[in-house]
């Protein structure tokens, strides 16, 4: 825990984590007397708890931060670590007997008796009253040794005596896994680390009931916002723990119904009565109201017996049947007139011998701040702060590889702290991965990881156990180190980018063509294995004689290779969406296209001019290439098809289709067609501009509006975003 000169003693930071607010203790013990030296308290902003589990764990962590941060202020302490206490939510216990028999008789040590403990809620755990994988998901958070023995007969306590064999019944608390993890998770939110945890009913008793008086069977009720905890004690010690999902939060939401307000103002009234005979609020109207405190007993009274009721039936639970002597009472929610004399009614008590705990039972704790009223609210919060002196200095000894090693027992102590404490490193205890490899896919860096080795083969006292499996005292623990994995290995054919595919229209097939990979500049196949430093280019494209060789065809001398009407040979790129076709040297097709290609310029330069001089600038808009239906526009390599140019002159109509934006679009009654004719045919809406302009695509290139169409293009229209 922190320490800072000013202080005497090693200084305890203690919170109190409950449903209506969080309280914070600091304070150092010296000789008998726990000196508080600073408290502050935080009521939490929203419902963020409910009946003592935590539901909103950053809004709860935050809070816990702003009362941390309040005490460093005042105390000038630095608080890193911090001592905690659960709710008995969904509270397990297990009663257990167990003994620890010696080679030969010997003085019993403290030692001894730590592990006599340890072991025995080992036992406890074996025996948890859980079925399936329910076990594994609850901790225990607390145990408390009713009766040691010694060489089989009873004694208070068995240290420092000479004994063949010592014993303890043993009871033995769970909690789920998540209330646990949900306060963990919250104090870390908080920059803290947890010290000790303890139960709130463990806590409370370390003050409401001081050991001497634990001869007696007594009960314990510690009423907070949203539970109720229980613990019973019978011939000096505790002998149950128990749990009731109802608190001071039920009696709130009644005055919130009956006076008409929220939550918080209800749980102001509901405080103000304790020392006020009559209150003053506002409605959830605005209006101002008064209310006596009679009438707020009147109308919280059926539910007052309810609580004490239920509380009085858990305590005879836990006692065997029976009622118990006396009660004490401890928290916020107990404080209501009338609680106290119901639950002795409920138990059939005298009343006398129900009492609120409060003043009386601090008589060994000391203030240091001036103004503290000692009452019931105060008694959980210091309670685990002491509690931190009943589990500190507890320290097991097992042996690691050979090793004896000696540990702090924070009762979750597992194969890994072993490690740690005896310089293991964690790389020998989980599995290693084999060497990476790192190489570049179109330019981008990448690196692949190795495969996970063999985890590390792990014992305890000759049993197969992993990492996390809890120790205890004297284990044998012995650790063969892991193992690394082998190294990352990625053939081109595994690269996702490579398993995607090139698709064209080969004559009048469309054909799925695997994309091709260059690997330092050299072509290789898929199953090439990549090596570090490798520069990998899996191409957009492929080339007219790579996909004849994966057609399988065999063109004859006599054939012309034609890449989207364009004359091509065998090196000329293939784009997706792009067309590739062959005709016979000498036929109709070849020869008109042949020619085509040496009287293009003169067909198409008085269009060309004329369409030139018409743009003033390159951002005319779409309205104005519309209307130039009249010229054409031809980008250096691209030709319109024989068939459309040869019916143009004819000026005989001709139907051909294309494909816009994924749809098939027919074009008719023209004998030639261009770009901007698609607009007549699509649903585009160019008087109410979307973008500052229009992408236009023709067979994956930019493409202006009057050029040419063919039959099969693919074109892509869509406006152009707008800059942000």
């Amino acid at each position: 825990m922190s320490q800072y000169k000013k202080y005497a003693g090693e200084t305890v930071f203690g919170l109190d984590i409950g449903t209506r607010s969080i309280v914070g203790t600091v304070g150092y013990k010296k000789g008998d007397i726990f000196h508080v030296i600073a408290q502050r308290s935080k009521e939490h902003e929203t419902r963020a708890m409910l009946d003592g589990q935590i539901h909103d764990i950053m809004k709860v962590g935050h809070t816990i931060e702003d009362v941390k941060r309040d005490l460093e202020e005042v105390t000038g302490i630095s608080l890193k670590k911090v001592c905690i206490a659960a709710a008995g939510r969904v509270l397990r216990t297990v009663t257990v007997h167990y003994d620890l028999e010696f080679p030969e008789a010997r003085t019993v040590t403290g030692e001894d008796v730590f592990a006599l403990k340890t072991e025995g809620i080992q036992k406890a755990y074996e025996e948890f009253p859980a079925q399936g994988k329910e076990k594994d998901s609850f901790y225990c958070v607390g145990s408390t040794v009713i009766r040691y023995y010694m060489n089989g007969n009873p004694i208070l306590n068995p240290e420092e005596h000479k004994a063949e064999s010592i014993g303890a019944d043993i009871i033995a608390t769970f909690l789920p896994d998540d209330v646990i993890d949900g306060l963990y998770k919250a104090v870390g939110v908080a920059g803290l680390e947890v010290a000790t945890m303890t139960l709130e009913p463990i806590a409370a008793i370390q003050v409401a009931i001081p050991e001497k008086f634990r001869m007696l069977n007594l009960a314990l009720i510690d009423v907070g916002a949203g539970t109720s905890d229980i613990c019973i004690t019978q011939d000096g010690s505790v002998i149950a723990y128990g749990m009731i999902p109802m608190a001071g939060d039920g009696l709130t939401e009644i005055v919130a119904k009956a006076c008409l307000v929220d939550f918080a103002t209800a749980e102001e009234i509901k405080c103000s009565i304790l020392d006020k005979d009559e209150v003053t609020y506002t409605d959830i109207m605005g209006l101002p109201q008064k209310i006596t405190k009679e009438k707020v007993l009147q109308i919280t009274k059926a539910h007052v017996k309810e609580l004490a009721k239920a509380a009085a039936d858990k305590i005879k639970e836990l006692n065997g049947g029976q009622a118990v002597s006396a009660v004490f009472i401890v928290g916020g929610g107990g404080k209501i007139p009338g609680y106290a004399e119901a639950v002795a009614d409920e138990l059939g008590i005298m009343r006398e011998r129900v009492a609120l705990r409060g003043e009386e039972v601090m008589g060994q704790i000391e203030f240091e701040e001036e103004g503290v009223v000692k009452d019931s609210l105060l008694v959980t919060p210091i309670g685990i702060c002491l509690n931190y002196y009943e589990q500190s200095n507890n320290f097991i000894f097992v042996t690691f590889n050979h090793q004896r090693i000696k540990l702090y027992n924070n009762d979750k102590l597992a194969v890994v702290d072993a490690a740690l404490q005896a310089d293991y490193s964690n790389e020998r205890l989980f599995p290693r991965r084999g060497a990476e490899l790192t190489f570049s896919v179109n330019k981008k860096q990448r690196t692949v990881k190795g495969q996970l080795g063999e985890a590390a083969v792990i014992k305890i006292n000759g049993k197969e156990a992993n990492i996390y499996a809890p120790i205890h005292e004297n284990d044998v623990i012995t650790v063969v180190e892991s193992t690394a994995g082998e190294a990352a290995s990625v053939m081109v054919q595994d690269l996702p980018e490579f398993r995607d595919i090139i698709s064209v229209q080969v004559q009048d097939n469309r054909i799925d063509v695997p994309k091709v990979a260059r690997v330092n500049g050299n072509y290789q196949s898929g199953y090439y294995s990549i090596q570090n430093g490798d520069e990998v280019e899996i191409l957009d494209y492929c080339t007219a004689g790579q996909i004849l060789e994966f057609m399988d065809v065999l063109l004859p001398e006599n054939m012309i290779l034609f890449v989207n009407h364009k004359v091509a040979d065998r090196d000329t790129k293939v784009y997706e969406h792009y067309l590739l076709a062959w005709h016979e040297r000498g036929s109709k097709e070849a020869e008109e296209a042949v020619l085509y290609e040496g009287e293009k310029e003169s067909v198409y330069d008085e269009a060309n001019r004329a369409l030139s001089e018409s743009r003033e600038n390159e951002t005319q808009t779409v309205e104005d290439a519309s209307d130039a239906t009249s010229f054409a526009e031809l980008p250096e390599g691209e030709n319109p098809s024989v068939e459309s140019e040869t019916a143009a002159q004819r000026d005989i109509p001709v139907t051909i289709h294309v494909n816009v934006n994924g749809g098939d679009v027919e074009l008719t009654g023209k004998p030639s067609y261009v770009f901007v004719d698609v607009f007549d045919h699509i649903d585009f809406d160019l008087k109410n501009p979307q973008g500052p302009g229009v992408d236009t695509i023709l067979n994956g290139r930019e493409a202006q509006y009057m050029e040419p169409l063919h039959n099969g293009d693919t074109l892509t229209i869509r406006w152009r975003p707008r800059e942000s």
